[in-house]
């Protein structure tokens, strides 16, 4: 398999559907800037192809749909590298996603495996999201020190009460049936009936072809731990929200509370106040535009190059945060993940509600 975005990203028509097949399988399909551009460039050229009926996204091997974005590329710009070059990156990326929502013909994301990060951009903003057995659907960010971008903050500031914000501080997965609960995907099919499912879109609409191999779901674990989630994350701030989730007396919510004292100090409080402001800025694009400046912030701060090189590079898991507890992150540092850009804003939003803030 050679290197180039052609390789990277397989297009080509079967029948009725045009076939977007995510093609790195020895790097769980991540996400590089060139394999955005020829996403994008699949998505303009079928939208006004009468043969393309509908549009069907997977990722080639049986691991991950797709891990995120290119991880790596990152770290190397938060360490002294050339950051405008992400930050184009982050441009592209998050216009596709915006793109996704917006399209015309059906989408279909076969979000089968791990679907992480960059891998949820473009996956859950289209209007037919499938899950498997093997699906588990995160945005991890807050463990690197970074927060959820490709509109990670939308969709989970729109999950049911604050499952979202559970899944956002702990950085934690979601499996199928946890997925469709939290409005990140529409459709439970066994792995084992995708080939067939595949072979009758490209001949049936997508209505039929889902009557066919849609399943229930197995049973999740949040249904059951809606309680105490609704509760202590309804809290104003990550002190009391810890503070309610250590005097919940489940033993899970405990847990949660051991995985948001994990993660980057920063990232965490950036990531409520992200998700509290996205509820307030209505269309994807505002929030895209949000997601944006955080992402830009992120760049410079020390953590998230620290993040990465704990968790991706270097693998010792034992990231040393600055600063290092919760307490010493106060308003203006949690201020400037929202600072203004004037003339490097993203501007998806035509008449940005970010202005109001």
């Amino acid at each position: 398999m050679g290197n180039s975005a052609t390789d990277q990203v397989l297009v080509h028509r079967e029948g009725r559907a045009g076939l977007i097949v995510l093609n790195r399988p020895s790097a769980l399909n991540a996400l590089t800037h060139a394999m955005v551009g020829r996403i994008a460039q699949a998505l303009d050229t079928w939208e006004h192809d009468d043969r393309v009926a509908t549009v069907v996204i997977t990722g080639a091997g049986d691991r991950a749909f797709c891990a995120g974005g290119d991880i790596v590329a990152i770290h190397r710009a938060a360490t002294g590298g050339d950051p405008a070059a992400v930050e184009e990156f982050w441009r592209d990326e998050y216009r596709l996603n915006a793109r996704i929502a917006r399209y015309p013909k059906p989408y279909v994301a076969v979000m089968d495996g791990i679907v992480m990060g960059g891998g949820v951009g473009v996956s859950a903003h289209g209007s037919v999201r499938i899950v498997t057995g093997r699906t588990r659907v995160a945005m991890p960010e807050t463990g690197i020190g970074f927060v959820p971008d490709v509109g990670g903050t939308y969709l989970l500031a729109l999950a049911p009460g604050e499952l979202g914000t559970h899944l956002a501080l702990t950085a934690g997965s979601a499996g199928a049936a946890d997925a469709l609960l939290c409005g990140l995907a529409d459709h439970f099919v066994p792995a084992e009936r995708l080939p067939a499912l595949l072979d009758d879109l490209a001949e049936s609409s997508v209505h039929d072809a889902l009557a066919r191999h849609v399943a229930p779901a197995p049973p999740g674990v949040l249904a059951r731990q809606r309680e105490w989630i609704d509760d202590c994350y309804a809290a104003d701030s990550v002190e009391e929200i810890l503070g309610r989730l250590g005097d919940s007396g489940e033993p899970e919510a405990r847990k949660a509370a051991d995985r948001i004292g994990a993660n980057a100090p920063t990232a965490v409080k950036a990531t409520l106040a992200a998700l509290r402001r996205a509820r307030a800025l209505g269309p994807l694009e505002a929030v895209l535009d949000q997601e944006y400046r955080s992402s830009c912030a992120a760049l410079a701060t020390p953590d998230l190059a620290e993040g990465i090189r704990a968790q991706v590079i270097d693998k010792d898991r034992t990231p040393h945060w600055n600063p290092a507890t919760l307490d010493a992150v106060g308003p203006a540092a949690v201020a400037r993940w929202f600072a203004p850009l004037g003339e490097r804003e993203l501007g998806l939003a035509d008449l940005t509600p970010l202005e109001r803030w």
